[in-house]
């Protein structure tokens, strides 16, 4: 146990005399002559100037705007606005300005999802009308036994100007109805 207190010791000596061996040469160093030898770091030493840096690396450039311009013009936007809605305050509320453009939107509105079920349903009469047709001008074709026959002595279903008349007619009908239903909200608009 000796033995160890004694290394302890030892070391713990050895120690103190590097420390005063140190402070004694932190004594000795000059003094530094300038402040700017007093503060100068890595972050404020100029290469070039072989100093201390100084103020911008560059003048502010007069063609980019700065920051306290930048903020000026903010706060003269924000006064004019706020001058604006103080003034529209005073005026009061014009009723005009709430009043939608169609005095009927909200009624289009909520027939859109309702019409979703009669434009099927519609679709399906018209294919139905449409079938019924070409039935007709088929049992006619028979009855003037002028039907169509291929190779094999199969009858064939229309007759293709017969097919051809009839698609005519509706999208004939369909521009009639695209018309009417421009000509219904052009008359719609105030």
């Amino acid at each position: 146990m000796s033995n160890e207190r004694t290394g302890l010791d030892a070391a713990a000596t050895e120690r103190k005399a590097r420390l005063a061996k140190l402070a004694s040469l932190k004594r000795k160093r000059p003094a530094p002559s300038s402040t700017s030898e007093r503060y100068i770091s890595g972050r404020n030493y100029d290469v070039t100037a072989k100093g201390p840096k100084l103020g911008f690396e560059q003048q502010p450039d007069s063609r980019h705007e700065t920051v306290e311009e930048e903020a000026q013009r903010i706060a003269a936007a924000a006064a004019e606005q706020a001058a604006k809605d103080e003034e529209e305050a005073q005026k009061g509320l014009d009723l005009f300005k709430l009043q939608p453009k169609k005095p009927n939107w909200d009624l289009k509105r909520d027939l859109a999802e309702r019409m979703k079920v009669v434009d099927v349903k519609t679709q399906n009469a018209i294919a139905k009308l449409v079938r019924e047709r070409i039935q007709k001008t088929k049992q006619e074709a028979e009855q003037k036994k002028v039907g169509l026959r291929n190779d094999e002595g199969e009858e064939l279903g229309v007759e293709g100007s017969t097919l051809v008349e009839a698609v005519h007619v509706r999208e004939q009908e369909d521009e009639r109805d695209r018309q009417r239903e421009a000509s219904d909200n052009e008359n719609d608009i105030p």
